[in-house]
Order: C-alpha cells, then structure tokens, then sequence
C-alpha cells in the first residue's frame, strides 16, 4: 500500500504531518508513505527516526503549496507543482493507492474532480464526516464539497453515504434522514423536498426528515445535506464541544468542591471527550471521484494524520470506490 500524503497541507504542516506518516509506517508495515512538500523541511522532521520506518518514507520536492486563504480553482489551475495536485496525480497514474491532505478544502474538492474525474453517474462529490454518538456512528454528507445543491446531489450523496457505512464502516442495513427545518413531509424547500421525494422510492432505508436536534440523538446511519449546512453544522458542533469544554474548566477553578468531584468523574470524562475526538477519526473520504482521496481536518496533528492514513488505507483495501461505481446501479442511477 503506497499512500501519497500532503507534507504542506494543514496549520500544523510539515512537522505534525510527517510525525504522523512515521507513526503510521511504525505500525503497519506494509504501508509507503510518499511525503510531497519542501524537501528539506520534511527532511528535517523525520530526523532521529528509526531506519525500518524511514526506508518506507519517500520524498517528493515542491516548491509550490496552496495556502488556505487562497482561492482553490485559480490556485489550482496556476500552480502545477502544488502539493495537493501532485499527490493526486500520483493518484491517477496509479503510483499511489491514495492521497490525503488536511490543506484547503476547496483544492481537495477541485483536484478530485478536475485530475481523477467524476465517477460516471455523479453529478457532483460529497464529503462524508462520522460523527460518533452515543448509539451509532452517523455519517453527515456533504459538509463543504458541493456548497448549492439540486435534489440529484442529494439522492447521490444518499447513495455513497450509504455505500460507505455498510463496506467501510460495517452498518448492516445503514438508515438514511433527510436533515430539513422540521419532521412533516410540508417542510423544506423545493429542492429538499423533490430530494425527499428521490430517496422515498430510492432501494435504500429511508427513515425521511430529521431536523438538526435529531442528530445527536443518533437516529439515523447517514443524514443527507448540501454542503453549506454540512459545513456550518460540522463547525457548530465542534464549537459547542469546545466550549463546553472552556466552561466545565472555568467552573471547576473557581470552586473547590466541584475540583474534588472532578477527580472522580475525570475518567467518565476522558472516555466521553475521547468519543468526539476528530483525530480519532483522521479523516473524510471525498465520495464520487475516481480515486481515493482523504480531506484530514485542517488543524490535525500526527495523530490525526497517522488516522487520515489508516482511513485510506481501508477505503483502497476495500474498493470504496468501485463499491461505489457498483452500487449507482442497484441504487437506481
């Protein structure tokens, strides 16, 4: 398994970066990691590691990178040695299995479609984010690939989303929602609710409309959105958790019979924080290209990155993306 990965990619590039690709050649062993960047600031942050890792981590030099401010589809066209383009050019002729980045979001989305291509049947990709919850794991999709959507998106996303939690993730019979601003079968707009429509006589299990307080709960496997309100919600929740974080802190410094309380509900909290951890999660799949591409969360560390490597290394092995190809059939494409 070659992974080619975005040394430049992300707040925390190069150095988390490839202390994540070392973290993950040391523990799986059939793993090559192909580092595109500044070589000698990947040079610099791989050194002191063990020989048996570093003989399966390969160099590629750039000069060019696309920062996150920059606008993707111009950055994209005008610098041919990016970082981004070139893991996904390795991609596409076949010397690498996949590629992962935790750059800008945007360069993702454009790279996959303009270098991989469109998986034929797909109008436009999604990326699907689990969110782990206290009964399943549920997967929003899309949350930033596809901002304005029109119902065919929707039902698409509804398909990969669907595909990818039952051969990835393992979900059986994976329950598909619809998020819209309330449960009745009136409510959404015209394009929500011609999707709702698609999807109803969709070969899936359609439970319909789920509002944004449902999806914590864990109702449904797969909640379909455009990336817009994927975007804003994934933000929102990781906001709350983080101030709700900054609050418990705040409380417990101030008194001091809740810091005695807090020693014996510190393990209770560690497991609950653990199970909304991003970087547990490494990374998103960009569903509905021709390749395996990984979006890491723009602030990941080698943790997250040493993840992001394992969740491509899973989707290569297995063949998310002809499962995908597959399944627009069955799913009535």
């Amino acid at each position: 398994m070659i992974l080619a990965l975005d040394a430049m990619g992300g707040d925390h590039a190069p150095g988390e970066v490839c202390k994540g690709a070392l973290a993950a050649c040391s523990k799986y062993p059939d793993l090559e990691v192909v580092l595109v960047g500044d070589g000698s600031q990947i040079e610099m942050s791989i050194q002191g590691a063990e020989p048996f890792v570093t003989k399966r981590i390969h160099i590629v030099h750039t000069d060019e990178f696309i920062t996150m401010d920059e606008s993707p589809t111009v950055a994209f066209r005008k610098k041919k040695k990016a970082s981004i383009r070139m893991v996904m050019d390795m991609v596409k002729s076949g010397d690498a299995q996949g590629c992962i980045s935790a750059g800008n979001t945007g360069a993702v989305v454009a790279g996959g479609v303009l270098i991989l291509g469109r998986i034929e049947g797909i109008d436009r990709p999604g990326l699907g984010v689990p969110i782990p919850l206290p009964n399943r794991i549920t997967l929003l999709i899309d949350v930033g690939a596809t901002v304005r959507c029109k119902p065919i998106n929707l039902y698409q996303f509804a398909i990969m989303g669907e595909i990818y939690m039952k051969n990835t993730l393992g979900v059986k019979s994976p329950v598909v929602a619809l998020l819209s601003n309330g449960e009745e079968e009136i409510k959404g707009d015209e394009v929500v609710c011609e999707a709702r429509n698609m999807l109803a006589g969709g070969n899936m299990e359609f439970m319909g409309y789920v509002e944004g307080k449902d999806i914590p709960l864990g109702v449904a496997d797969v909640v379909v959105c455009d990336g817009f309100t994927g975007n804003a919600l994934l933000k929102f929740i990781e906001g709350v958790g983080e101030a709700l974080y900054k609050l418990l802190k705040e409380e417990m410094e101030q008194r001091v019979l809740p810091k005695v309380g807090f020693l014996f509900l510190l393990p209770m909290l560690k497991e609950i924080w653990g199970r909304f951890d991003y970087e547990k999660y490494g990374g998103t799949p960009l569903l509905g290209v021709n390749g395996v591409v990984i979006k890491a969360h723009g602030r990941s560390k080698a943790r997250a990155i040493d993840n992001a490597l394992k969740v491509a290394s899973d989707f290569a092995n297995h063949r998310g993306v002809d499962l995908i190809r597959d399944g627009l059939d069955r799913g009535g494409m």
